[in-house]
Protein backbone atom coordinates (compact mmCIF):
# COMPACT_ATOMS: atom_id res chain seq x y z
CA UNK A 1 0.00 0.00 0.00
CA UNK A 2 0.90 3.89 -0.33
CA UNK A 3 2.47 5.34 2.77
CA UNK A 4 -0.76 6.66 4.53
CA UNK A 5 1.50 10.00 5.28
CA UNK A 6 1.79 11.29 1.62
CA UNK A 7 -1.90 11.39 1.98
CA UNK A 8 -1.80 13.34 5.29
CA UNK A 9 0.54 15.82 3.89
CA UNK A 10 0.20 16.47 0.44
CA UNK A 11 -3.40 14.91 -0.54
CA UNK A 12 -3.84 16.98 -3.45
CA UNK A 13 -0.09 15.37 -4.92
CA UNK A 14 -1.69 12.00 -4.51
CA UNK A 15 -4.84 12.95 -6.33
CA UNK A 16 -2.93 14.49 -9.11
CA UNK A 17 -0.57 11.43 -9.24
CA UNK A 18 -3.10 8.61 -9.10
CA UNK A 19 -5.00 10.97 -11.88
CA UNK A 20 -2.47 9.10 -14.05
CA UNK A 21 -3.98 6.00 -13.40
CA UNK A 22 -7.26 7.01 -13.28
CA UNK A 23 -9.73 8.63 -10.94
CA UNK A 24 -9.49 7.72 -7.52
CA UNK A 25 -10.03 11.45 -6.08
CA UNK A 26 -13.21 10.32 -4.04
CA UNK A 27 -11.33 7.06 -2.29
CA UNK A 28 -8.59 9.34 -1.58
CA UNK A 29 -10.89 11.46 0.49
CA UNK A 30 -12.31 8.85 2.06
CA UNK A 31 -9.26 7.21 3.32
CA UNK A 32 -8.15 10.93 4.59
CA UNK A 33 -11.55 11.26 6.54
CA UNK A 34 -11.10 7.77 8.15
CA UNK A 35 -7.51 8.23 8.82
CA UNK A 36 -8.49 11.58 10.30
CA UNK A 37 -11.32 9.95 13.00
CA UNK A 38 -9.07 7.04 13.18
CA UNK A 39 -6.22 8.82 14.93
CA UNK A 40 -8.65 11.18 17.26
CA UNK A 41 -10.57 7.87 18.64
CA UNK A 42 -6.76 6.64 18.85
CA UNK A 43 -6.11 9.83 20.66
CA UNK A 44 -8.80 9.50 22.78
CA UNK A 45 -8.09 5.80 23.87
CA UNK A 46 -4.34 7.07 24.41
CA UNK A 47 -5.60 9.23 27.04
CA UNK A 48 -8.42 7.45 28.66
CA UNK A 49 -5.60 4.75 29.12
CA UNK A 50 -3.61 7.54 30.67
CA UNK A 51 -6.26 8.50 33.08
CA UNK A 52 -6.72 4.93 33.87
CA UNK A 53 -2.71 4.56 34.93
CA UNK A 54 -3.19 7.75 36.83
CA UNK A 55 -6.23 7.03 39.01
CA UNK A 56 -4.93 3.38 39.53
CA UNK A 57 -1.72 5.28 41.15
CA UNK A 58 -3.86 7.47 43.29
CA UNK A 59 -6.02 4.48 44.36
CA UNK A 60 -2.78 2.97 45.59
CA UNK A 61 -1.56 6.24 47.77
CA UNK A 62 -5.76 6.73 48.81
CA UNK A 63 -7.61 5.09 51.91
CA UNK A 64 -11.11 6.03 50.88
CA UNK A 65 -10.74 4.16 47.47
CA UNK A 66 -14.93 3.41 46.84
CA UNK A 67 -15.20 6.52 44.93
CA UNK A 68 -11.91 5.92 42.87
CA UNK A 69 -12.73 2.21 41.91
CA UNK A 70 -16.20 2.96 40.62
CA UNK A 71 -14.39 5.74 38.35
CA UNK A 72 -11.95 3.45 37.21
CA UNK A 73 -14.71 1.16 36.19
CA UNK A 74 -16.51 3.61 34.19
CA UNK A 75 -13.01 4.23 32.51
CA UNK A 76 -12.80 0.62 31.54
CA UNK A 77 -15.75 0.35 29.97
CA UNK A 78 -14.82 3.42 27.91
CA UNK A 79 -11.73 2.32 27.09
CA UNK A 80 -12.98 -1.35 26.02
CA UNK A 81 -15.89 0.33 23.86
CA UNK A 82 -12.76 2.90 22.65
CA UNK A 83 -10.43 0.03 21.58
CA UNK A 84 -13.53 -1.69 19.43
CA UNK A 85 -13.76 1.42 17.41
CA UNK A 86 -10.49 2.26 17.32
CA UNK A 87 -9.90 -1.73 15.92
CA UNK A 88 -13.05 -1.02 13.31
CA UNK A 89 -11.56 1.99 12.12
CA UNK A 90 -7.80 0.73 11.74
CA UNK A 91 -9.24 -2.13 9.81
CA UNK A 92 -11.64 -0.09 7.96
CA UNK A 93 -8.76 2.38 6.67
CA UNK A 94 -6.63 -0.25 5.85
CA UNK A 95 -9.10 -2.01 3.28
CA UNK A 96 -9.78 1.42 1.72
CA UNK A 97 -5.87 2.43 1.71
CA UNK A 98 -4.63 -1.02 0.26
CA UNK A 99 -7.40 -0.46 -2.65
CA UNK A 100 -5.41 2.35 -3.88
CA UNK A 101 -2.99 1.46 -6.39
CA UNK A 102 0.45 2.76 -5.86
CA UNK A 103 1.75 5.75 -7.61
CA UNK A 104 3.35 6.00 -11.09
CA UNK A 105 6.68 7.69 -10.87
CA UNK A 106 6.72 10.79 -11.80
CA UNK A 107 8.43 9.93 -15.28
CA UNK A 108 6.01 7.40 -16.23
CA UNK A 109 4.85 7.20 -19.63
CA UNK A 110 1.23 9.24 -19.73
CA UNK A 111 -1.21 7.69 -21.23
CA UNK A 112 -5.03 6.32 -20.75
CA UNK A 113 -4.73 2.96 -21.71
CA UNK A 114 -2.73 0.06 -24.12
CA UNK A 115 -2.89 2.65 -27.38
CA UNK A 116 -0.75 4.50 -25.69
CA UNK A 117 2.27 2.81 -25.03
CA UNK A 118 5.25 3.79 -26.61
CA UNK A 119 7.79 1.76 -28.83
CA UNK A 120 11.01 2.31 -27.38
CA UNK A 121 13.60 0.09 -30.00
CA UNK A 122 12.65 -2.85 -32.26
CA UNK A 123 15.55 -5.55 -32.31
CA UNK A 124 16.15 -8.21 -35.40
CA UNK A 125 14.41 -7.97 -38.45
CA UNK A 126 10.89 -9.56 -38.87
CA UNK A 127 11.91 -12.77 -40.67
CA UNK A 128 10.18 -13.58 -44.31
CA UNK A 129 9.40 -16.83 -45.17
CA UNK A 130 9.21 -18.12 -48.68
CA UNK A 131 6.65 -20.68 -47.72
CA UNK A 132 3.11 -21.30 -46.01
CA UNK A 133 3.89 -20.74 -42.56
CA UNK A 134 2.43 -22.66 -40.31
CA UNK A 135 0.55 -21.24 -36.84
CA UNK A 136 2.21 -22.94 -33.05
CA UNK A 137 -0.62 -25.43 -32.68
CA UNK A 138 -0.16 -26.65 -36.25
CA UNK A 139 3.68 -27.49 -35.85
CA UNK A 140 2.86 -28.90 -32.44
CA UNK A 141 0.35 -31.29 -33.77
CA UNK A 142 2.55 -31.76 -36.47
CA UNK A 143 5.80 -32.88 -34.96
CA UNK A 144 3.16 -34.34 -31.82
CA UNK A 145 4.49 -31.86 -29.29
CA UNK A 146 1.25 -30.88 -27.32
CA UNK A 147 -2.10 -32.44 -27.34
CA UNK A 148 -4.72 -29.20 -26.15
CA UNK A 149 -7.63 -31.73 -27.59
CA UNK A 150 -7.01 -34.26 -24.90
CA UNK A 151 -6.15 -31.97 -22.20
CA UNK A 152 -9.18 -30.19 -22.68
CA UNK A 153 -11.37 -33.61 -22.38
CA UNK A 154 -8.86 -34.09 -19.11
CA UNK A 155 -8.77 -30.53 -17.45
CA UNK A 156 -11.22 -28.58 -19.35
CA UNK A 157 -10.61 -25.22 -22.27
CA UNK A 158 -7.09 -23.69 -21.72
CA UNK A 159 -4.74 -26.57 -20.42
CA UNK A 160 -2.75 -28.54 -22.78
CA UNK A 161 0.07 -31.15 -22.75
CA UNK A 162 4.13 -30.64 -23.73
CA UNK A 163 5.37 -33.58 -25.03
CA UNK A 164 8.48 -34.95 -26.52
CA UNK A 165 10.87 -32.52 -27.55
CA UNK A 166 9.12 -29.73 -26.49
CA UNK A 167 9.45 -30.62 -23.32
CA UNK A 168 13.00 -31.11 -23.14
CA UNK A 169 13.19 -27.49 -25.19
CA UNK A 170 11.37 -26.09 -21.98
CA UNK A 171 13.96 -27.12 -19.72
CA UNK A 172 16.52 -26.23 -21.74
CA UNK A 173 15.35 -22.75 -21.32
CA UNK A 174 15.40 -23.07 -18.13
CA UNK A 175 18.86 -24.14 -17.94
CA UNK A 176 19.87 -21.67 -20.41
CA UNK A 177 18.04 -18.54 -18.22
CA UNK A 178 19.90 -19.81 -15.08
CA UNK A 179 23.03 -20.58 -16.16
CA UNK A 180 22.93 -16.60 -17.45
CA UNK A 181 21.66 -15.40 -14.24
CA UNK A 182 23.43 -17.46 -11.93
CA UNK A 183 26.93 -15.55 -13.61
CA UNK A 184 24.96 -12.48 -12.94
CA UNK A 185 24.63 -13.44 -9.11
CA UNK A 186 21.09 -13.58 -8.99
CA UNK A 187 20.04 -16.72 -6.54
CA UNK A 188 18.03 -19.64 -7.72
CA UNK A 189 14.63 -20.66 -5.93
CA UNK A 190 11.31 -22.63 -6.48
CA UNK A 191 8.66 -20.87 -4.28
CA UNK A 192 5.53 -22.45 -3.63
CA UNK A 193 2.75 -22.28 -5.17
CA UNK A 194 0.49 -21.84 -2.74
CA UNK A 195 0.05 -18.59 -1.04
CA UNK A 196 -2.36 -17.51 2.09
CA UNK A 197 -4.99 -14.60 1.63
CA UNK A 198 -3.26 -12.41 3.97
CA UNK A 199 0.32 -12.66 2.44
CA UNK A 200 -1.66 -11.84 -0.81
CA UNK A 201 -2.87 -9.16 0.16
CA UNK A 202 0.04 -8.07 1.29
CA UNK A 203 2.13 -8.11 -1.78
CA UNK A 204 -1.23 -6.31 -3.69
CA UNK A 205 -2.20 -8.68 -5.60
CA UNK A 206 -5.63 -9.36 -4.51
CA UNK A 207 -6.85 -6.22 -5.36
CA UNK A 208 -7.39 -3.82 -8.46
CA UNK A 209 -9.43 -6.35 -10.19
CA UNK A 210 -6.74 -8.90 -9.51
CA UNK A 211 -8.96 -11.08 -7.85
CA UNK A 212 -11.28 -12.34 -10.20
CA UNK A 213 -7.59 -13.85 -12.04
CA UNK A 214 -6.66 -15.62 -9.04
CA UNK A 215 -7.76 -19.80 -7.64
CA UNK A 216 -8.79 -19.95 -4.53
CA UNK A 217 -8.58 -23.18 -2.80
CA UNK A 218 -12.26 -24.19 -1.26
CA UNK A 219 -11.78 -24.48 2.26
CA UNK A 220 -8.51 -23.09 2.86
CA UNK A 221 -7.09 -19.82 3.38
CA UNK A 222 -4.87 -20.02 0.06
CA UNK A 223 -4.70 -19.21 -3.54
CA UNK A 224 -2.62 -19.98 -6.24
CA UNK A 225 0.18 -18.08 -7.48
CA UNK A 226 -0.50 -16.28 -10.73
CA UNK A 227 3.41 -16.10 -11.07
CA UNK A 228 6.35 -17.08 -9.13
CA UNK A 229 6.97 -13.43 -8.01
CA UNK A 230 3.88 -13.59 -5.68
CA UNK A 231 5.71 -16.22 -3.56
CA UNK A 232 9.40 -14.92 -4.20
CA UNK A 233 8.41 -11.88 -2.48
CA UNK A 234 6.97 -12.86 0.79
CA UNK A 235 10.51 -15.01 1.29
CA UNK A 236 11.51 -11.54 2.94
CA UNK A 237 9.02 -10.87 4.81
CA UNK A 238 9.22 -8.96 8.24
CA UNK A 239 12.96 -8.78 7.55
CA UNK A 240 15.85 -6.09 7.67
CA UNK A 241 18.61 -6.14 5.67
CA UNK A 242 22.08 -4.67 5.34
CA UNK A 243 22.37 -2.15 3.39
CA UNK A 244 25.62 -4.21 1.72
CA UNK A 245 23.26 -6.76 0.98
CA UNK A 246 21.43 -4.73 -1.72
CA UNK A 247 20.67 -5.05 -4.32
CA UNK A 248 19.22 -8.66 -3.67
CA UNK A 249 18.42 -11.08 -6.63
CA UNK A 250 16.84 -14.07 -7.31
CA UNK A 251 15.83 -15.65 -9.99
CA UNK A 252 12.94 -18.40 -9.26
CA UNK A 253 11.00 -21.19 -11.66
CA UNK A 254 7.31 -21.87 -10.83
CA UNK A 255 3.63 -23.34 -12.13
CA UNK A 256 1.46 -20.63 -11.98
CA UNK A 257 -2.43 -20.26 -12.42
CA UNK A 258 -4.24 -17.76 -13.90
CA UNK A 259 -8.54 -18.16 -14.45
CA UNK A 260 -7.80 -15.74 -17.43
CA UNK A 261 -11.47 -13.58 -16.58
CA UNK A 262 -12.42 -11.28 -19.06
CA UNK A 263 -10.57 -13.37 -21.98
CA UNK A 264 -13.46 -15.48 -23.31
CA UNK A 265 -12.99 -15.65 -27.14
CA UNK A 266 -9.45 -14.81 -27.02
CA UNK A 267 -6.60 -16.58 -28.18
CA UNK A 268 -7.95 -19.23 -27.77
CA UNK A 269 -6.39 -21.61 -30.33
CA UNK A 270 -2.90 -22.91 -28.75
CA UNK A 271 -1.30 -22.38 -25.34
CA UNK A 272 -1.28 -18.44 -25.77
CA UNK A 273 -3.42 -17.51 -22.95
CA UNK A 274 -3.73 -20.48 -20.30
CA UNK A 275 -4.79 -21.31 -16.87
CA UNK A 276 -1.99 -23.31 -16.35
CA UNK A 277 1.84 -22.37 -17.29
CA UNK A 278 5.78 -22.29 -16.16
CA UNK A 279 7.24 -19.56 -15.54
CA UNK A 280 10.77 -17.72 -15.10
CA UNK A 281 10.81 -14.82 -12.81
CA UNK A 282 13.35 -12.37 -11.67
CA UNK A 283 12.79 -10.38 -8.65
CA UNK A 284 15.41 -7.94 -6.92
CA UNK A 285 15.45 -6.28 -3.04
CA UNK A 286 16.89 -2.82 -3.66
CA UNK A 287 18.36 0.10 -2.03
CA UNK A 288 15.43 3.23 -3.02
CA UNK A 289 18.19 5.19 -4.41
CA UNK A 290 19.65 2.79 -7.13
CA UNK A 291 15.96 1.22 -7.75
CA UNK A 292 15.67 3.09 -11.09
CA UNK A 293 18.83 1.76 -12.31
CA UNK A 294 17.79 -1.88 -10.98
CA UNK A 295 15.13 -1.46 -12.95
CA UNK A 296 17.21 -0.65 -16.39
CA UNK A 297 19.27 -3.38 -15.25
CA UNK A 298 16.53 -6.25 -15.24
CA UNK A 299 15.53 -5.06 -18.73
CA UNK A 300 18.92 -5.38 -19.84
CA UNK A 301 18.81 -9.29 -18.50
CA UNK A 302 15.59 -9.28 -19.96
CA UNK A 303 16.93 -8.12 -23.38
CA UNK A 304 19.85 -10.64 -23.69
CA UNK A 305 18.09 -13.26 -23.16
CA UNK A 306 15.91 -13.14 -25.74
CA UNK A 307 18.35 -11.73 -28.06
CA UNK A 308 20.57 -14.41 -27.80
CA UNK A 309 17.54 -16.38 -28.83
CA UNK A 310 17.72 -14.40 -32.12
CA UNK A 311 13.96 -13.89 -31.37
CA UNK A 312 12.61 -10.15 -33.32
CA UNK A 313 11.33 -8.62 -30.48
CA UNK A 314 10.59 -5.06 -29.29
CA UNK A 315 10.72 -3.06 -25.71
CA UNK A 316 7.75 -0.90 -24.77
CA UNK A 317 7.10 1.51 -22.34
CA UNK A 318 3.88 1.14 -20.38
CA UNK A 319 1.73 3.82 -20.16
CA UNK A 320 0.08 4.84 -16.41
CA UNK A 321 -3.52 3.89 -17.46
CA UNK A 322 -1.83 0.42 -18.92
CA UNK A 323 0.03 -0.37 -15.91
CA UNK A 324 -0.48 -2.79 -13.36
CA UNK A 325 -1.91 -2.29 -9.81
CA UNK A 326 1.81 -2.49 -7.91
CA UNK A 327 3.71 -0.71 -10.49
CA UNK A 328 5.21 2.58 -10.43
CA UNK A 329 7.13 2.12 -13.66
CA UNK A 330 6.56 -0.81 -15.92
CA UNK A 331 8.74 -1.82 -19.21
CA UNK A 332 6.79 -4.72 -21.77
CA UNK A 333 9.00 -6.89 -24.38
CA UNK A 334 6.72 -8.08 -26.89
CA UNK A 335 8.01 -10.95 -28.71
CA UNK A 336 6.87 -11.20 -32.81
CA UNK A 337 5.03 -14.02 -33.84
CA UNK A 338 4.47 -14.96 -37.65
CA UNK A 339 0.95 -16.54 -37.51
CA UNK A 340 -0.32 -13.09 -36.21
CA UNK A 341 1.85 -10.66 -38.07
CA UNK A 342 2.38 -8.76 -35.27
CA UNK A 343 4.33 -8.47 -31.67
CA UNK A 344 2.84 -9.88 -28.39
CA UNK A 345 3.72 -9.28 -24.92
CA UNK A 346 5.92 -12.30 -23.73
CA UNK A 347 8.03 -10.52 -20.77
CA UNK A 348 7.01 -7.21 -18.24
CA UNK A 349 9.61 -5.59 -15.56
CA UNK A 350 8.18 -3.30 -13.14
CA UNK A 351 9.26 -0.98 -10.34
CA UNK A 352 6.75 -1.54 -7.68
CA UNK A 353 9.24 0.96 -5.49
CA UNK A 354 8.06 0.38 -1.70
CA UNK A 355 4.38 -0.48 -2.37
CA UNK A 356 4.95 -3.97 -1.93
CA UNK A 357 7.35 -3.81 0.57
CA UNK A 358 5.20 -1.64 2.50
CA UNK A 359 2.66 -4.29 2.69
CA UNK A 360 5.38 -7.51 3.98
CA UNK A 361 7.56 -4.97 6.03
CA UNK A 362 10.69 -5.50 4.30
CA UNK A 363 13.34 -2.75 5.12
CA UNK A 364 16.88 -2.24 5.22
CA UNK A 365 19.45 -0.06 7.93
CA UNK A 366 20.31 2.69 6.23
CA UNK A 367 23.40 4.10 7.68
CA UNK A 368 23.00 7.70 7.01
CA UNK A 369 19.88 7.90 8.75
CA UNK A 370 20.08 5.58 11.18
CA UNK A 371 16.62 4.50 10.78
CA UNK A 372 15.37 0.90 9.02
CA UNK A 373 13.89 2.38 5.68
CA UNK A 374 11.62 0.34 3.21
CA UNK A 375 13.74 -1.32 0.26
CA UNK A 376 12.06 -1.09 -2.94
CA UNK A 377 10.76 -4.28 -5.03
CA UNK A 378 11.53 -5.14 -8.94
CA UNK A 379 10.08 -8.05 -10.79
CA UNK A 380 10.85 -9.28 -14.35
CA UNK A 381 9.87 -11.61 -16.83
CA UNK A 382 12.56 -14.27 -17.22
CA UNK A 383 10.43 -16.63 -20.10
CA UNK A 384 6.98 -17.58 -19.62
CA UNK A 385 7.22 -20.79 -20.92
CA UNK A 386 4.32 -21.20 -22.65
CA UNK A 387 4.81 -18.22 -25.01
CA UNK A 388 8.46 -18.04 -25.44
CA UNK A 389 7.82 -21.68 -27.01
CA UNK A 390 5.21 -20.37 -29.64
CA UNK A 391 7.78 -17.80 -30.44
CA UNK A 392 10.24 -20.11 -31.22
CA UNK A 393 8.23 -22.77 -33.16
CA UNK A 394 7.12 -19.94 -35.15
CA UNK A 395 9.85 -18.12 -35.94
CA UNK A 396 12.33 -21.55 -36.50
CA UNK A 397 9.90 -23.37 -38.75
CA UNK A 398 11.16 -24.55 -41.95
CA UNK A 399 9.39 -25.27 -45.24
CA UNK A 400 9.07 -29.08 -44.31
CA UNK A 401 7.09 -28.44 -41.35
CA UNK A 402 10.53 -28.93 -38.88
CA UNK A 403 11.65 -26.56 -36.27
CA UNK A 404 15.21 -25.45 -35.74
CA UNK A 405 16.64 -25.31 -32.02
CA UNK A 406 18.09 -21.86 -31.06
CA UNK A 407 21.84 -22.03 -30.97
CA UNK A 408 21.89 -21.05 -27.63
CA UNK A 409 19.82 -23.76 -26.62
CA UNK A 410 21.52 -26.68 -28.31
CA UNK A 411 24.42 -27.17 -25.71
CA UNK A 412 21.35 -27.67 -23.24
CA UNK A 413 18.94 -29.61 -25.23
CA UNK A 414 20.32 -32.75 -25.06
CA UNK A 415 21.72 -32.61 -28.28
CA UNK A 416 18.78 -31.81 -30.48
CA UNK A 417 19.64 -29.37 -32.98
CA UNK A 418 16.30 -29.58 -34.91
CA UNK A 419 12.52 -31.04 -34.03
CA UNK A 420 11.68 -33.18 -36.99
CA UNK A 421 8.92 -35.36 -38.59
CA UNK A 422 11.09 -38.14 -38.74
CA UNK A 423 11.87 -38.93 -35.20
Amino acid sequence: MIDINLIRDNISFVKKSLLKKGDFSSLVDEVFLLDKKYREKLTELENKRSEQKKISEEIAKSKDKSSLLNKVKDIKEHIKALESEVSKLKDDLDVKLSSLPNLPDEDALVGKGEEDNKTIKEVFEIPKFDFQIKDHLDLSEYLDLADVKKASEVAGSRFYYLKNEAVLLEFALVFYTFNFLLKEGFIPVVPPVMIKKDMYMKMGRLLGGQEEERYKIEGNDLYLVGSAEHTIGPIHNNYIFDEEELPKRYVGFSSCFRKEAGSYGKDVRGFLRTHQFDKIEMFSFSHPERSKDEHEFLLSMQEKLVSGLQLPYRVVEVCTGDMGFTDAKQFDIEVWIPSQGKYRETHSCSNTTDFQARGINAKFKNKKTGKNEFVHMLNATGFAIGRILIAIFENYQQSDGSILIPEALQKYSFGMKKISKNK
